[in-house]
C-alpha cells in the first residue's frame, strides 16, 4: 500500500500539474480577477520551474559531491542501485538516461576499486510484469565477460527502502564486509544514503549521473527549458521522500 501511495503522491507534487491547473482555471473561469491571478501565477511558476538557474541552485545544495577514493584502496563491493534499465514495448530490456550508474559500477570493478558488483533492482511499475532489472543487468555483465564470482544480483526491490534491506541480506549471506561503495545518481544519493544508514549498511557515497549544471549567473540561465521542467520532478520526489523518511524515523 505504501508503495502505491508513494507513486500517487509523487505525481500529485509534480510542478507541471499545478501549472496546468492554474492555466486551466484561467481559461474556464468567468471571474476576471481570478482569471488574471491564475494566469499570472501559472506563467510565473512555469518560468521558475523551467529556468536552469533555479534548478541549479537547488541541485548544488542537494547533490552530494563526488568523493575521491584513496589510491590503492579496494572495497568488497560496489552496490549499484537500479533504475537505469527497463522493459520496452517489445518486452526487451533497455538502458535509459541513468545508465551512468551501470558504467561507473563496471569501472570500479575493472579498476580494482571494488571486488564485487552488487546489482539491486526488480520492477518498480505499479503493475509489474515478468521483467526484472537485476536479471537483465546480469546478462549485460556476462556479455562484458565480468566473472560470475564478481557479481551479486538482487532482483526483487521496487524502491530504495527495499534496495537497502534486500541488499543487506544478500551481502550478509555472501559474507561481504563493509564499507561498501554506494553507486547511484547524484540527485538520488542523499536519500539513498539516509535509507541505507537507517538499515545499518556501511556505505560510502559514489554519486554519478550528474544532471545539474554548474551554477552560473547569466541571462541564459533564465531562459525556460522543457528539460529543466522535467528534472524538477526528480528533485521534488527525492526531497519529499527524504522528509517523510526523516519524520517517520527511517532516516
Amino acid at each position: 500500500m505504501f508503495f502505491i501511495l508513494s507513486k500517487i503522491l509523487s505525481f500529485l507534487l509534480f510542478p507541471v500539474l499545478y501549472v496546468f491547473v492554474l492555466l486551466l482555471i484561467a481559461v474556464v473561469t468567468k471571474n476576471p480577477k481570478l482569471k488574471r491571478r491564475c494566469l499570472i501565477w501559472g506563467v510565473v511558476l512555469l518560468w521558475i520551474f523551467s529556468a536552469p538557474l533555479f534548478l541549479n541552485l537547488l541541485a548544488n545544495t542537494w547533490d552530494i559531491a563526488p568523493v575521491k577514493l584513496p589510491p590503492g584502496k579496494t572495497y568488497s563491493a560496489a552496490i549499484i542501485l537500479g533504475g537505469f534499465a527497463s522493459e520496452n514495448k517489445q518486452g526487451q530490456g533497455v538502458f535509459n538516461w541513468a545508465a551512468d550508474r551501470f558504467i561507473q559500477g563496471i569501472l570500479l570493478q575493472r579498476n580494482g576499486q571494488a571486488k564485487k558488483i552488487v546489482i539491486s533492482g526488480g520492477n518498480s511499475s505499479l503493475v509489474p510484469g515478468t521483467f526484472r532489472e537485476g536479471n537483465f543487468v546480469l546478462q549485460q555483465l556476462q556479455t562484458l565477460q565480468i566473472p560470475d564470482s564478481c557479481i551479486l544480483i538482487e532482483n526483487q526491490a521496487r524502491n530504495t527502502l527495499e534496495n537497502a534491506s534486500l541488499t543487506k541480506a544478500l551481502l550478509l549471506k555472501n559474507k561481504q564486509q563493509g564499507p561498501y561503495l554506494l553507486v547511484t545518481s547524484a540527485f538520488h544519493m542523499r536519500r539513498a544514503m539516509q535509507i541505507f544508514k537507517s538499515q545499518h549498511v556501511d556505505v560510502i557515497p559514489y554519486p554519478c549521473n550528474v544532471i545539474s549544471g554548474d551554477l552560473q549567473w547569466s541571462l541564459f540561465e533564465l531562459i525556460p527549458s522543457a528539460e529543466v521542467l522535467s528534472r524538477w520532478n526528480l528533485y521534488i520526489k527525492e526531497i519529499i521522500g527524504f522528509t517523510v523518511n526523516y519524520l517517520s524515523g527511517k532516516g
